[in-house]
């Protein structure tokens, strides 16, 4: 009996051995990972990667997010980084073009040497790269990073801390944009100097050979140099193209930055209609204030806003100004103590007054002095903004703040509505936008919580409906041109008789010459690759009894020629539709809501319906190829 509890007490430790040994075997997350456990293998492929929220950190999450979301950013940080690879670092560690351009300008406040080549480095382009790259992972199973290697990178290059109490999500995006924006044209100013020193050092090159002296071959001067810059795929190379650092108009292997765009503000005088040349500025995020007047508003009437014209009072002309001045010594000439000495005088500034008038009334004579501005007419003047140039994304900021002068500022509440695709610009320069990404704020002026609505975008394959050959894309390969003159027509019941050696036709069809199916045309490829295979197949002479006499109960008639004919394509189409609605709905239909490391799945009018919240809207150009 004694040995009866130590026998049970080895069966029972040897059960649990099993039973863990099995857990650890089959199911070693079971106990540890309790999300991964318990959910289906579709529920764990649904979703994108989070960002951890470890320090009041979602005002830079939900940008993070939102700009994961546009493809067109993603293809520009790409191509830049790949550039600058290709190129090498050393090409960017030089700022003498920067200094040289300083220099030029005389600026009064220097830009320090550490931020310059900081800026030619591109540290905020390679960052933020990094970061999207990782936020557009496929994740398999529910998956958090953090962005703390971003926000140090961003420290690093402005030598300054994020402030965590100010939780901004606008201005977090206009540093990351700003900054983006200056280090795209740090880079072109480094290769537009790139390529003067080419052209130098080609110009000495030919100058060597006409004056028959030995010098340095442009290979081995490129070479030598080290400012050898990649060609794109068309075959131009950076050093064929020229621009000044003023010039705005991107070169052709030089995208422009695609949340970039320009506004001009043109005036016009309402007692003279003098038009001055119009001012022109650049924006990366577009402000619009929510109007306070009522409780809900539309996109189009914020937009209103900043596009409408404005009246404008007690604005000094320049036309009228001059007007006056002319007028002031048109009086003076009247006066009748004048001596000779003083009319001269008066005549040339009337003269050049005249003139300055006539030509630009914007550039008044120097040495002419005008009266007192106070003395000057002040007149209404219209105000007309527009978008001169459209941006590739659109980031659109809607202020809700309100400025009370008796008491601190409070936020504005008013809904707003905002389409899911967006038309702007007149009737000849119109551009399209898609809704890509949407940032909402919950809360108070003071204190919220920031939430990113993103559209699950998928691009479209690469098609390839013609064969590329077997040299690529790239191939000179002409591609063979169908023959003028038609190929017999070879019938299904066409056979030879093998005791004779002779073709059997059908009477319908005339005999066939030998010289008609052994030579073909020699200048048609594709016609030999029709009818050489015909003579190959050979099918077996057709059985007395027609297929279609005999009997098939129960089955459908066999459809007619046509019907047989035209029923591929029928099928097709509606695949071909039915797969395009599939997709369509699949890809432009589906959104993640994203609060730092929780992802839900939603729809476009749970986005659409968030009015009262909407912040920031993320808005993608739609090309008239894709629509």
């Amino acid at each position: 009996m004694p040995e009866r509890p130590l026998t049970i007490a080895t069966y029972a430790a040897g059960a649990s051995l099993a039973a863990i040994t099995l857990v650890y075997v089959f199911g070693p997350t079971f106990f540890l990972d309790d999300d991964a456990a318990n959910s289906s293998k579709s529920s764990r492929k649904k979703g994108v990667v989070g960002l951890a929220n470890p320090a009041n950190d979602c005002f830079i999450n939900s940008v993070l997010q939102a700009l994961a979301g546009s493809p067109e950013l993603r293809v520009y940080l790409i191509r830049e980084m790949h550039r600058r690879k290709l190129e090498g670092p050393e090409l960017y560690k030089d700022i003498s073009a920067a200094l040289e351009e300083q220099k030029a300008k005389k600026k009064t406040k220097q830009t320090p040497e550490w931020l310059l080549l900081g800026l030619q480095q591109g540290l905020i382009t390679a960052g933020l790269k990094d970061v999207l790259d990782a936020l557009n992972e496929r994740p398999i199973y529910k998956k958090t990073i953090s962005a703390q290697a971003f926000i140090r990178t961003i420290e690093t290059s402005f030598r300054t801390r994020i402030n965590r109490s100010q939780q901004d999500a606008q201005e977090f995006l206009q540093i990351v944009a700003e900054r983006l924006a200056e280090e795209h044209y740090a880079a072109r100013r480094v290769r537009r100097k790139a390529k003067r020193s080419i052209d130098a050092l080609e110009t000495t090159k030919d100058t060597a050979l006409k004056s028959n002296e030995p010098g340095p071959s442009t290979t081995e001067a490129r070479h030598d140099s080290k400012l050898v810059l990649p060609s794109d795929a068309s075959g131009t190379s950076t050093s064929d193209q020229d621009t000044s650092p003023e010039e705005q108009s991107d070169e052709p292997d030089s995208p422009p930055f695609p949340l970039e765009g320009r506004l001009e503000s043109q005036v016009e005088c309402s007692h003279c209609h003098f038009k001055p040349k119009p001012s022109l500025s650049s924006f990366v995020t577009l402000t619009l204030h929510v109007p306070t007047q009522s409780t809900s508003a539309t996109l189009n009437a914020c937009f209103d806003g900043l596009l409408k014209v404005e009246q404008i009072d007690d604005f000094l002309c320049d036309r009228c100004r001059l007007d006056h001045a002319v007028l002031v010594v048109s009086r003076q000439l009247m006066k009748s103590n004048n001596t000779e000495e003083q009319r001269t005088v008066l005549e040339v500034e009337k003269a050049k007054l005249e003139a300055a008038l006539e030509n630009d009334p914007e550039q008044a004579p120097k040495d002419v002095k005008l009266p007192d501005s106070s003395t000057a007419p002040k007149r209404r003047i219209s105000r007309h903004t527009r978008i001169a140039d459209f941006p590739r994304i659109l980031a659109i900021h809607l202020s809700r703040s309100v400025w009370d002068p008796h008491s601190s500022s409070s936020k504005n509440n008013a809904k707003v509505s905002f389409p899911e695709t967006l038309p702007l610009g007149g009737l000849l320069d119109r551009k399209t936008y898609r809704l890509l990404s949407v940032v909402t704020h919950k809360g108070g002026h003071n204190s919220g919580h920031y939430e990113t609505f993103r559209r699950q975008f998928l691009s479209a394959p690469f098609s390839t409906p013609a064969s590329m050959g077997t040299e690529g894309i790239y191939s000179v390969r002409p591609t063979p041109v169908p023959s003028a003159a038609p190929s017999p027509r070879l019938s299904a019941r066409f056979s030879k008789d093998s005791a004779s050696g002779t073709s059997s036709t059908p009477d319908t069809l005339p005999p066939l010459s030998p010289s008609s199916l052994d030579s073909p045309s020699s200048s048609s490829a594709s016609s030999r690759s029709l009818q050489i295979p015909a003579l190959d197949k050979r099918k077996p002479p057709p059985t007395s009894v027609p297929l279609d006499a005999i009997p098939t109960p129960g089955l459908p008639d066999l459809p007619s020629e046509r019907q047989t004919l035209e029923a591929p394509r029928r099928h097709a189409s509606l695949s071909k539709a039915a797969a395009l609605t599939a997709r369509k709905r699949k890809v432009y239909d589906r959104w993640w809501r994203i609060s730092d490391e929780k992802v839900k799945e939603c729809k476009t009018n749970d986005v659409l319906g968030q009015q009262r919240e909407v912040y920031m809207l993320f808005y993608e150009v739609i090309d008239e190829a894709t629509s």
